[in-house]
């Protein structure tokens, strides 16, 4: 069937009773339905319907803005956001990072707030980039060893290593950048020492 304002097929069927010579029939297209839903400000039944058809056409809205959201992934764990939402549980600690947009409107329902107001464990491994920051780094390092590539390997075991005795100024980008820039500058020939006899 198609609407009544143009030829897209029809997608609403509005059917009002309010009129005492019979119900009217109305077939509408979605973008004829939603200035239908919107032009109508009276205060009658017909208005409350357009209330509910308004308010499925913004859910449909939030069904694509849901289908964008479920494809977004975890660099660390690589859950998506779908699957926490299968299985209500994420799968490490950086997906509050990853999932930030979506997950806030859901802690301030559940919790009332997006602060945490109670105990902190005390053993505590850092913030969620600090955590990422160091499986990046270990995960380089693994790479560099297998390049064979020691000296870089050695320089990403000193920096994990500084970065988990908890120095924070050292797990930053800049301060990595720095190393790298310091080591470029070294001059690359090797000088032996004479063997001691």
């Amino acid at each position: 069937m198609k609407c009544q304002h143009c030829e897209k097929p029809a997608t609403f069927h509005i059917t009002e009773l309010t009129e005492p010579s019979g119900p009217t029939v109305l077939h509408l297209c979605e973008e004829h339905a939603r200035t239908f839903l919107s032009a109508d400000g009276t205060a009658t039944p017909a208005s409350a319907l357009a209330s509910l058809l308004a308010k499925q056409l913004k859910m449909e809205k939030v069904a694509e803005d849901l289908a964008i959201s479920d494809k977004k992934t975890c660099p660390i764990c690589g859950i998506s956001f779908a699957d926490f939402r299968k299985g209500g549980r994420l799968g490490c600690a950086y997906d509050y990072v990853a999932f930030e947009d979506e997950l806030e409107p859901l802690l301030v329902n559940i919790h009332g707030a997006l602060a945490h107001t109670g105990k902190v464990p005390t053993n505590q491994s850092g913030s969620p980039e600090r955590q990422h920051r160091l499986m990046q780094l270990k995960s380089e390092m693994k790479e560099a060893i297998t390049r064979e590539d020691y000296e870089t390997a050695s320089r990403l075991r000193d920096k994990i290593s500084s970065i988990e005795s908890d120095d924070e100024s050292s797990w930053t980008d800049d301060a990595l950048d720095e190393d790298v820039d310091d080591e470029d500058e070294e001059d690359d020939t090797f000088q032996a020492e004479p063997p001691i006899v």
